[in-house]
């Protein structure tokens, strides 16, 4: 029977289980999950946090992480500014980045969503208002959500993957993982 893990990745882990490129150690999955055979199906920066899924089935990781499947994930993004609807919308419509034109997203603007304490905090300037979007996509392209944000003038402060299909972080705590 194939296994899927719901992991919460905190802020600073890499999306692989060893680091063999850093001369130094960088905290990897292997701190947070210890189930034999599993590996990410799709990968989240090591700047970023939240949803990453981790199964040990071939087909399944495939389906997650192929963009050709065009699987939902929903990202809370923290941005620098105070962007308006009318600023979103070129992200609705799809923007030119350097890889090309990237799918229509759906995109809003949210109240600060409840999640846990990030470490190290996100900056804090008093003279630079910031805002919270949800952004879902259903293509995966190298920080993609932070070059879409950072092309229509709002740079990303903090980004958290809240959902991927129907699998969501509800309940899990940074750094703890659920079974699926």
């Amino acid at each position: 029977m194939s296994q899927l893990i719901l992991l919460n990745k905190p802020f600073g882990v890499l999306s692989q289980f060893t680091d063999t490129k850093s001369p130094t150690t960088r905290p990897t999955l292997s701190a947070y999950v210890d189930v034999p055979a599993v590996y990410p199906a799709g990968r989240l920066d090591r700047d970023s946090e939240g949803l990453l899924l981790l199964t040990d089935d071939g087909p399944l990781q495939a389906k997650i992480s192929d963009p050709k499947h065009k699987m939902a994930k929903t990202y809370y993004v923290q941005v620098e500014g105070a962007p308006t609807d009318a600023n979103l919308q070129p992200l609705r419509d799809g923007v030119t980045l350097k890889d090309g034109l990237t799918r229509p997203a759906k995109v809003h603007l949210i109240d600060p969503p409840a999640l846990w304490d990030r470490d190290p905090p996100v900056r804090f300037r008093k003279s630079v208002p910031d805002a919270w979007i949800e952004v879902t996509i259903s293509e995966g392209r190298n920080r993609q959500v932070r070059r879409m944000t950072a092309h229509v003038g709002f740079p990303t402060l903090r980004l958290v993957r809240w959902r991927i299909g129907s699998w969501t972080l509800d309940g899990i705590a940074s750094g703890a993982w659920v079974r699926g």
